[in-house]
């Protein structure tokens, strides 16, 4: 899975054959149209309630997708010092970022074993802590051949 470009409609589609849903269940459930849902196949995007109906739907977190998107290529968090010194605090629900599926692992660990990435780039492209890294190589070192 590239984690990097995320085209959910292909993902959708991927998913809806896997499960065997019927063209008209999903019409019936996404209140839409047969040509609209082909064309949400062949879409890069949606908007996030029909990607929440898609996730219902088919059982399965779309959003996840996203999420794993942000672990690997989103910048590294600046030093909350400021926020500190400002005394700073979101109303929004603050979520740990170091979180790693087991895909991700996989992906990272992959890096790897195809000399694509040194470790120490995965450690700093990354920020997974030496030990971490470690740690999955000892642990997953027979699930990624």
């Amino acid at each position: 899975m590239n984690f990097k470009e995320i085209h959910i409609g292909t993902l959708i589609n991927q998913a809806v054959i896997e499960n065997k849903i019927e063209l008209s269940r999903i019409c019936k459930f996404m209140k839409c149209t047969e040509q609209e849902v082909n064309e949400m196949y062949s879409m890069n995007s949606l908007e996030l309630e029909v990607v929440l109906k898609w996730s219902k739907l088919l059982e399965y977190d779309f959003f996840r997708l996203y999420s794993q998107h942000l672990i690997l290529y989103a910048p590294i968090k600046k030093d909350d010092s400021e926020k500190v010194i400002n005394n700073y605090k979101s109303s929004l629900p603050q979520f740990r970022k170091n979180v790693y599926t087991k895909e991700v692992i996989d992906y990272i660990l992959n890096k790897i074993d195809t000399g694509e990435m040194k470790k120490s780039e995965i450690m700093e492209r990354y920020n997974i802590p030496k030990t971490t890294l470690y740690k999955w190589i000892s642990k997953y070192k027979n699930s990624t051949k």
